[in-house]
């Protein structure tokens, strides 16, 4: 049975967000790091067409109000494929396509950037999350008895967990300084190790309908191993669960690394992520005078309807 359209469509979305988001160091014109001290808080920058060429001109900052205006004595032509990346323009203009923030930093580029962050915690929290789900899933679904008592027990034990508080817990124990890389794989652990009962419990209940299927008792009739039943004949009984499983678990693991960086648990300044951009918009004025600092919340929108949509064909098609 062919997947809906609906399905296709979100999956041809998603999978160009993320070759975009691969990409960042190519289509962001500036580094997430970048400052441009002379523009803090800029509008996003206004494209005219001059000499058959896009071009940009000059923001000047007037002091006394705030705002910025274009001095359109010298227009400032957008070039293509120049220092490694897909287009820029010539100092002292500055090309900021979703405006900056208050440090002068160029919000487009920290957005593809942040989204490495955010979209690839989720997607590697979820990867963990399913394969601790199917080991536990498979040992506690085929073999029974304490065992499959102890691992379910265990599984209803990790639901009860506060986990932000967990993670309030182990982030005190942590040095001050972490590194990006250090709090992104914190966040990959905690984020996805709590999250594999789920997963686990739905592999077990398709493990325990299929081991008492008349192919599995035939195979084991015929003296095959253990490893042999489940490798061929019980496994393969899992990947729509698996499939399905994942693209539920990436959107939810997205919003909650937001939420964890939006507090301040997560990967922390310079390194962007959705959730620390986030955070400088939180305060009213930010909102009000400089409301493209909102745009990584409505980038979050789409990504996680995509995922949702995705997931609601898959278990259409399954239910089929």
């Amino acid at each position: 049975m062919s997947m809906p359209r609906s399905g296709r469509v979100a999956l041809a979305f998603l999978i160009f967000v993320h070759a975009t988001v691969l990409l960042a160091s190519l289509l962001a014109p500036y580094p997430y790091d970048e400052q441009h001290r002379d523009f803090p808080f800029a509008p996003p920058t206004r494209i005219h067409w001059r000499d058959h060429r896009p071009s940009v001109y000059l923001s000047v900052l007037d002091l006394s109000s705030g705002t910025y205006r274009d001095d359109i004595r010298q227009p400032y032509h957008v070039q293509f494929l120049t220092g490694g990346r897909l287009f820029g323009v010539e100092r002292p203009a500055v090309i900021f396509l979703l405006g900056s923030d208050g440090f002068g930093r160029d919000v487009f580029s920290r957005l593809l950037y942040g989204a490495q962050v955010s979209l690839f915690t989720g997607l590697l929290a979820a990867i963990l999350s399913i394969v601790v789900g199917l080991i536990l899933g498979l040992t506690a679904g085929y073999f029974g008895g304490w065992l499959d008592q102890f691992l379910m027990r265990t599984g209803e034990m990790v639901m009860a967990l506060p986990w932000l508080y967990l993670l309030l817990a182990v982030r005190a124990l942590l040095p001050l300084h972490v590194s990006p890389i250090q709090t992104f794989m914190l966040l990959i652990i905690i984020i996805g190790g709590i999250g594999w009962v789920r997963p686990a419990r739905l592999i077990r209940a398709v493990v325990l309908s299929g081991k008492e299927s008349d192919f599995v008792q035939a195979a084991r009739g015929f003296g095959a191993s253990h490893s042999y039943v489940i490798r061929r004949h019980i496994l393969p009984l899992t990947y729509t669960v698996v499939i399905t499983q994942m693209t539920m678990l990436i959107p939810q693991y997205i919003l909650a690394e937001v939420s964890l960086s939006f507090l301040g648990l997560g990967v922390g300044e310079p390194v962007p992520s959705w959730g620390n951009m986030l955070a400088e918009g939180m305060q009213y004025h930010a909102m009000v005078s400089h409301p493209w600092l909102l745009v990584p919340g409505l980038a979050t929108i789409p990504v996680l309807l995509g995922y949702l949509t995705l997931a609601d064909a898959l278990l259409r098609r399954r239910n089929q």
